[in-house]
């Protein structure tokens, strides 16, 4: 008997430290969406052979997702809260806790990526859903060889 007595103290005793914790621990909610990769720079494929495009330039590749992270930001401050990189087929999911941010590229300004940064709020224990176009027009356009 006096073994669960003792028991029962430290029971008490612990939630008495981990119960305010877990109290004060507000709900996360979820930010969703779709990243779409696009090039304003047209490209010109042969009818006989698709892979090789008219003018002899190699055609543009399938985009690769995990080249265009994303970054959450604190609304007020922009600082960054997140980083995340979208599956293989654009999808993207973070859990982050209740307030007001901004969805943005990580760096847009260096690679020259034309992208309009998506504000949102996240409620706890909801999701919401927020997709991001990137145009990759411009960066193509400052690399791409002078003739």
């Amino acid at each position: 008997m006096a073994e669960l007595v003792r028991y029962l103290i430290i029971v008490c005793i612990c939630s008495v430290f981990t119960a305010p914790g877990l109290i004060n621990a507000a709900p996360q909610g979820f930010l969703e969406g779709q990243l779409k990769i696009i090039s304003g720079r047209p490209v010109a494929l042969d009818d006989e052979n698709p892979s090789k495009p008219i003018d002899g330039k190699p055609a543009a590749a399938g985009a690769d997702y995990s080249n265009y992270p994303l970054v959450v930001l604190s609304q007020g401050e922009r600082k960054q809260v997140a980083r995340i990189t979208a599956d293989a087929q654009g999808h993207y999911r973070a859990a982050l806790p209740p307030g007001a941010y901004i969805l943005d590229a990580e760096g847009r300004v260096r690679r020259r990526l034309h992208v309009r940064a998506q504000p949102f709020t996240i409620v706890p224990n909801e999701t919401v859903h927020v997709d991001i176009t990137i145009d990759t027009g411009f960066a193509a356009e400052r690399s791409a060889p002078q003739e």
